[in-house]
Order: structure tokens, then sequence, then C-alpha cells
């Protein structure tokens, strides 16, 4: 008997230890409390925006020729209407100067025919009175009379000399502007192709060369970003966008749409999109910005509050989470109706309850229906 209850003992011992190493192994999950919050419906751009300015312009001499004056650097903040670039052209001054010369010439000769001309107009009345005395002869009469419309019509052409040489003037200026770049608005200086003394050569037709000058106005910026064809529908003028910066890391603007592409882009090798632009509500807020810094918007198109709500990523394929079941320690899989969702959160209507703990460690090992699981305690402050 002794010799059988040792032999129980030992089989007993064996089973145990079989259990202990054979039973099921407690997986460690980090569980979310089911629990009222905001949840939004937003869109985001499918790549990366640009901060544009409002106003940019890249400017070329209309003719080319060697810069003689470069009045601005890189980086200097021009008025309206200020000289930036001015090509050589003292042969197109001397002509303006010849222009100038001829006017005042031809100035003085109509001077000249008409006051003779008026002098004829008065000698022919002066006759006229002395025909109706008797004086003289109706030949002598209408001699005067003739020469005074002779005097009058030479004072004519002389003053359309006049206007013809001040339209030459006006012409040798319009060839002058053809050789120098002002500034079309406010603004600042961002780029200089060329040196003073080089060769400035226009953009011929077709054939894009760098532009001589290129102005910027940074006192008003906003975002191009492209979205995805099948959410353009959902994009209306207006509606309010946050934006985020790779530059500004952490810091999220305010925005409003302000204007949605009539058409779809399609870019080699990528999804068709549409482009939208997007203006800050609160600029100053982001410091200085730099045209060309990359951009991400989202827009946002419905917000809810205080209503049920569980992170997005816990949810599974087929709209079901992993319930956090105290009484077994293991895991039930739950299916749930969605509302409103975003990346971050999704709106449940049905399926689950305030207070309920799901699992939101998906991409541990084992982590199925049925688990055996063991809750982590969060560390302090999260």
């Amino acid at each position: 008997m002794r010799r059988i209850a040792i032999a129980l003992v030992i089989l007993l011992l064996i089973g145990g230890g079989l259990f202990f190493i054979t039973r099921p192994k407690s997986i460690p999950v980090v569980l979310a409390e089911i629990g009222p919050g905001r949840v939004e419906a937003t869109l985001a751009n499918t790549r990366a925006g640009t901060v544009d300015a409002c106003q940019r312009t890249k400017l070329s001499t209309i003719m080319g020729g060697r810069i003689e004056v470069l009045a601005v650097k890189e980086g200097d903040r021009v008025k309206k209407g200020q000289l930036l670039l001015k090509l050589w052209n003292d042969d197109q001054q001397a002509q303006a100067s010849l222009a100038q010369a001829q006017i005042t010439l031809a100035a003085k000769r109509s001077e000249e025919a008409c006051i003779a001309a008026t002098n004829a107009e008065n000698e022919a009345r002066r006759q006229a009175d002395l025909r109706g005395k008797g004086f003289v002869s109706a030949s002598k009469e209408e001699a005067a009379r003739t020469e005074a419309e002779v005097r009058r019509a030479a004072c004519n052409t002389a003053k359309a000399d006049v206007a013809q040489a001040e339209a030459r003037l006006k012409a040798t200026r319009v060839e002058q502007g053809r050789v120098a770049l002002y500034a079309p608005f406010d603004g600042i200086v961002a780029k200089i192709v060329g040196e003073l003394g080089e060769y400035s050569t226009p953009s011929p037709p077709g054939v894009p060369t760098p532009p001589a000058i290129d102005l910027i106005d940074d006192t008003c910026l906003y975002i191009t970003a492209p979205m995805d064809e099948v959410d353009a529908p959902k994009i209306v003028v207006g509606q309010p966008v946050r934006i985020t910066l790779d530059a500004l890391p952490g810091k999220t603007l305010p925005g409003k749409v302000r204007r949605v592409a009539p058409y779809v882009s399609a870019v080699e090798k990528q999804a068709r999109t549409v482009d939208i632009e997007v203006d800050f509500e609160r600029a100053t807020e982001a410091g200085k910005l730099l045209v060309g810094y990359s951009a991400d918007v989202e827009i946002i198109l419905a917000v809810r509050d205080n209503v049920l709500r569980v992170p997005t990523a816990a949810i599974q394929e087929g709209n079901t989470v992993l319930v956090y079941n105290p009484a077994s320690g293991q895991l039930d899989a739950r299916a749930i109706r969605i509302g409103l969702a975003n990346w971050e959160y999704s709106e449940i209507t049905e399926g689950l309850q305030a207070g309920e703990r799901i699992v939101t460690s998906l991409e541990r090992a084992g982590i199925k229906a049925g688990a055996l699981v063991t809750p982590e305690e969060k560390p302090a402050g999260k």
C-alpha cells in the first residue's frame, strides 16, 4: 500500500507539472476603456501640400541685352514700381533724345505757321470790308480769303507734325520699357539670375529659361494640397481645416478652404487628385513662414461631441473589436456599428457600452478571441 501511495503522489506531481507546462499562457495586452468624447469626420491630403504666395512673379526682359543696372539684391524688399534691372540701351536713349528734339522743332514750326494763318485771316477780313465799300475788286478779296485758308491748313499740318513727333517719343519710351524691369507689387526679391555686365536672355516661346528676377509677396500665403478624387464631392469652400507643417512640429494652425480646383489632375504613377487651396486663419501664430514649406491639411467635414467612441486602430476587419472579459480573463469578439470616424477615433452607435474595455495592442502575437490575457498597467501620467 505504501508503494501504491508513493506512485500516486509521483503521478500527481507529474500530472501537475505537465498541466503547468501546457496550460495556456496569459498574454499582456493594452486596453482602452470605452467612454464619451469628441469624434470628427475628416479628409487628409494624399501627398504633401506646399505653402505658396498669393502673388509671385518671375520677371524677364522682353528683349536680350547686357545688364547695365542691377538695382536690387536677393532678399531685398521692394516697393511697387521700383526699378529692379535695366539692360544697356544707349541707342534707345539717343533715339529718345532725337525724338524730343523733333518735338521742339515741330512745335516752333507749328507756332510760326499758326501765326501766319492768323495774320492771313485778319487780312482776308480787312479785304472783305474794303470790298463791301467798293475800294477793292472781288478778285483781290478772293485771293486774300484763299491765302488765309492755305495758311490755316499749313498751321493744322504743323500741329499734326507735333503730334507725330510726340508719338515717336512715346514709341521710343515703349522700347526702353522692353529692357527694364519694375516691381509690379510690393514684395521680396527671392532670386536673381545674372550679374552686372552679363548678357540676359529672354525666354523664347516654348523654351523655358530661368527668369531674371523672382519676386514674392510673402505677406499673403496659402497652401495648395492634392486631395483624392473620390473625396472631392465632399469638399466645399469655407470648410474648416487643420494645418500642420513639417517645419513646425507639434503645432496645428487653423485654416479654411478657399478654392477647389474644377478639374482632376492625373499625375504619372500616382492617383488622380483634385487640388485645393487653404487660407491660414491666423498665419501670425505660425511665425515666419517660407514659400515652399511642405504642409499637410485635414479638412473637418463633421463634428459630434460627447458620443461613445473607440480608438480607430482597435477596430478589426468586419467592424469587430476584442472586448476584455474580467470574469474569465479572456477576450470576446464583438461586432459594432460605426458612425463618424477618422484615423484617431470612431463613433460607436451599437455593440458597446461605456465602461467596457477593448484591446488596442492588436499587433501582438496570439491576440484573438478566446485568448487569455493580462491587462498591462499604464505608466503614471499616461
